[in-house]
Parts: structure tokens; C-alpha cells; sequence
């Protein structure tokens, strides 16, 4: 198995964590030490708790643990969101494509959680 880059998780949080970063620029200025820092704090936990799992695959209850934390990431990144919305900071269609990003990636994490052999994972 190669690299941590080279899952599909990895790429899809990556850019999750991006997409985020990009749309929470335009968040209002009082927001810079609560809503914007969380957000981005969580989306890119979820990415680091990925990389940090993939590294810990050696023991499988440690890399589930990590996984599990990355997807608890994954999921605050979308009540984040939500509130993102409901305070019209972005608009439905933004909202919509971000939770949509962050499905997959939750789906892809609890695959990996369901299924730690096909990460060569002992």
C-alpha cells in the first residue's frame, strides 16, 4: 500500500478542508475567533486524524481509534456548517456542496473503521 496521499479519503477531506478555508474568508470579522476558527480547526482535524490513523495502522484498535476521531471531526465540521448557514454567512448551494463533500467523506471513513484489513492494518 503506498502513501497516506494516495487514499481517496485523504484527497476528498483535503479538499474539503480547502473548500472550507476558501468560502470561511468571507465570514464577518467578529466571527475570526469562534465560527471561523472552528471550522477550519475541525475539517482539518478530520485530514490529520486520517494521516496520524494511516501511520497507527500497525495496531488496529489504535487505527480505528484515529479514524473514529477523524469522522467525530468530519461531523462537528457539519454542524459548523449548519450554523454557517442558518447565520447566512454562505448560501444553500454552497451549504449543500460542502455537506455533500463531507458525506463522502464520512462514508469513506466508516468504511475504513468497517473495514481495517484492506489497509493493511494486522
Amino acid at each position: 500500500m503506498g502513501d497516506f496521499s494516495d487514499l481517496l479519503v485523504y484527497k476528498k477531506s483535503f479538499d474539503l478542508a480547502i473548500s472550507i478555508f476558501e468560502v470561511s474568508k468571507f465570514f464577518p470579522k467578529e466571527e475570526m475567533y469562534s465560527l471561523t476558527d472552528q471550522i477550519r480547526r475541525s475539517s482539518r482535524s478530520t485530514n490529520i486524524c486520517l494521516v496520524e490513523a494511516y501511520r497507527k495502522r500497525r495496531y488496529k484498535a489504535h487505527f480505528i481509534s484515529k479514524l473514529s476521531d477523524s469522522d467525530m471531526e468530519n461531523s462537528e465540521t457539519k454542524a459548523w456548517l449548519k450554523f454557517a448557514l442558518e447565520c447566512k454567512y454562505h448560501v444553500e448551494e454552497q451549504y449543500n456542496k460542502l455537506t455533500l463533500q463531507s458525506d463522502e467523506v464520512g462514508k469513506l471513513l466508516n468504511h475504513m473503521m468497517n473495514n481495517p484489513e484492506k489497509y493493511d492494518v494486522v
